[in-house]
């Protein structure tokens, strides 16, 4: 992967990103991280923010544009809409309905058979990150207290659930229905909101 790729998937995955901290993480110096930075920019794929500091100068973090999420890969997003607009006009929203009652049901039993052998919420929330990752979502899983933080820095299903927003609500009805009502599921951050990622909450009911 070339430089300019990693640092894109970087600022992707973990969101605004000094030139400092690329320096470091791809052993390059600040100076070449910056010249890259600058190419990327022109190229209208990162924006940067000056954060002030408690001392010193402020601190300038990079973060993708639109134009730089873009880049990242929406699985055939314009043939799953010309699908959906064409099931809506053969069937209804009550047939367009159905295809998505279906997939969630069957995102559902392929997840649910995944996670049969785990023995508590960590170890379900492991393999269905490990799923999602698979599956082109960039998923990290992080803990807070109690509660744990499913987090998805990509939608690979962007354009279609932009189109078909009950595709959204379906995963997140498959995720509550995979962890029972022992356990309450809510997404604070939505993409398709606006936002750079979508993250759920998991918490004790």
């Amino acid at each position: 992967m070339k430089t300019i790729e990693k640092i894109l998937y970087r600022m992707k995955r973990d969101g605004p990103v000094t030139a400092k901290v690329l320096a470091e993480e791809f052993k390059l110096t600040t100076m070449g991280v910056r010249q890259h930075l600058q190419g990327l920019e022109e190229d209208g794929l990162v924006d940067y923010q000056d954060i002030k500091a408690k001392v010193g100068r402020p601190t300038r973090h990079w973060n993708l544009t639109s134009k730089g999420h873009r880049r990242f890969a929406d699985r055939h997003g314009e043939l799953i809409i010309q699908m959906l607009d064409s099931v809506e006009e053969l069937f209804g929203t009550d047939g367009l309905n159905q295809v998505v009652e279906r997939r969630e049901n069957q995102t559902f039993e392929q997840y649910r058979h995944a996670l049969a052998n785990s023995y508590n919420v960590r170890e379900k929330l492991e393999i269905l990150t490990t799923l999602r990752e698979q599956e082109g979502y960039m998923a990290q899983l992080h803990q807070d207290g109690e509660d744990f933080i499913l987090v998805e820095n990509h939608c690979p299903i962007c354009h279609a659930a932009t189109r078909c927003p009950s595709l959204c609500k379906s995963e997140l009805s498959v995720f509550q229905r995979l962890l029972g009502n022992e356990y309450r599921v809510e997404r604070n951050e939505h993409i398709i909101a606006g936002e750079r990622r979508c993250a759920y909450r998991i918490q004790k009911s």
